[in-house]
């Protein structure tokens, strides 16, 4: 039998939430690494990590590390990816990029294995991994747009704090402490860290991730609707998003509303296409108020549907809740995917 052939890869961001799920991942799926760098900040650079059972240094990022890599996959922010991608892709490596740096660049594949994996081959050296509400939103419905059509999208979100990092979700639980105590509450990140003011996210719900563009919503709603026309190959799709933040840690839930292109479909129909999708996961009998929830889809790779209803007034309208770990399908799990796909479909070679 034939060795199985395996790969140097890099992870970029290598010490940050998402960088070490990455590489758990590559683990627990037995990923075929030849050899493996962990790449960071000055600020982070030697520190020690394992990985199948050895001790990798952490090296601080930069132009050189990625000689004779051939995968690298970045979750550092999008600075980073600016400056380092076209540098590791200079050098002979791919790039999968879980930042916004590169998704609506027309020559980048913006891919979600379970939803477009053929458009990997159409890569130029980087593929993007979209942002973490879209996927979990666009693996539910482009079955239902395949079988049904789909001409219009409503979402409204409910997304966790470890969406912003660390730091929100430590801030997060200091606010609940002092809120629960009777101290005064400080809020120094959410909603976003660059802008003006400042609020408690403990006890409250914030309606604004990301900054405003002039159109009124915010970079993050815009994500949305621009990466699943991009992601979903309709640019005649009709998008619209209200992204909130609410305090809890982890998954992301999403109400969605969809308009199909037929009038004779009821729930059960939606049922069998997704009970039929990869990658999504059927929770749905109301009877037995059976859900799903951020707490049951924590740790999960899933992407999980439920509370399908058929709109009471159009007869074209459904109504979905889904809900998924934005750290895994959301961000490691969905770029480990890719590399995958990568790798089955032949999409390293030259």
């Amino acid at each position: 039998m034939a060795e199985q052939q395996t790969y140097n890869v890099a992870i970029v961001g290598a010490t940050g939430a998402v960088g070490q799920k990455i590489k758990k991942i590559l683990e627990d799926k037995q990923f075929p690494v030849k050899q493996l760098k962990l790449l960071s900040s000055a600020r982070s650079a030697g520190k020690e990590e394992t990985f199948n059972g050895e001790t990798i240094i952490v090296e601080e990022a930069a132009p050189e590390s990625f000689e004779g890599v051939d995968i690298a996959l970045f979750s550092a922010g999008g600075s980073i990816s600016k400056q380092l991608a076209p540098e590791a892709v200079k050098r002979g490596a791919v790039v999968v990029d879980n930042t916004s740096a590169f998704r609506m660049d027309k020559d980048v594949p913006l891919v979600v294995p379970e939803v477009n994996p053929e458009d990997i081959a159409e890569h130029q050296g980087i593929i993007a991994n979209p942002n973490c509400s879209t996927i979990q939103m666009v693996a539910a419905l482009k079955p239902i747009k395949d079988a049904f059509g789909i001409g219009k999208i409503i979402v409204s979100t409910y997304q966790a704090v470890s969406g912003a990092g660390n730091a929100a979700v430590e801030e997060l639980y200091e606010q609940s402490k002092d809120y629960l105590e009777g101290n005064e509450v400080n809020a120094e990140i959410l909603p976003v860290k660059g802008d003006k003011k400042h609020f408690p996210i403990a006890f409250n719900a914030l309606p604004q991730i990301d900054v405003f563009g002039d159109n009124g919503f915010t970079f993050e709603e815009m994500k949305m609707i621009n990466e699943t026309k991009k992601i979903m190959h309709d640019e005649a799709l009709n998008v619209a998003a209200t992204c909130v933040r609410l305090p809890f840690a982890t998954s992301h839930a999403e109400s969605v509303y969809i308009e199909v292109d037929q009038e004779d479909l009821n729930v059960t129909d939606i049922w069998k296409t997704l009970e039929a999708a990869d990658g999504v996961i059927l929770q749905d009998n109301p009877e037995e108020q059976e859900y799903p929830t951020p707490q049951s889809a924590q740790d999960k790779e899933e992407v999980f549907v439920g509370r399908v209803r058929k709109d009471l007034d159009n007869p074209k309208g459904f109504h979905l809740w889904v809900v998924s770990d934005n750290l895994l399908k959301g961000a490691a799990w969905n770029t480990v995917q890719i590399a995958q796909t990568l790798v089955e479909r032949g999409g390293l070679k030259k």
